[in-house]
């Protein structure tokens, strides 16, 4: 298990960035690989994983239901915070 990947979904989160997604599909993508960096030769797929990678979390945590939050409310969709003006 990678150890510094952190949860990113409510109630441990409560507002998740594209730079926090982006950091867990890197240390994803690094472990998986056993590359921290990699050559110049597999840049472009160690580049593809972590943008599909990133992705994938993204979509995973737009279509998560939380339950019992402490909002009141019996289903609550996560929400990602895009930083994007």
């Amino acid at each position: 298990m990678c150890r510094s990947i952190k949860t990113l979904r409510e109630p441990f989160t409560p507002q998740v960035t594209d730079a926090d997604i982006e950091a867990a599909a890197l240390q994803y993508v690094r472990k998986i690989s056993g590359f921290r960096a990699p050559a110049a030769h597999n840049a472009a797929a160690f580049e593809a994983a972590v943008a599909a990678v990133t992705e994938a979390t993204r979509t995973l945590l737009d279509q998560l239901v939380v339950r019992g939050g402490g909002s009141g409310a019996a289903e609550q969709p996560a929400t990602v915070a895009t930083g994007r003006g």
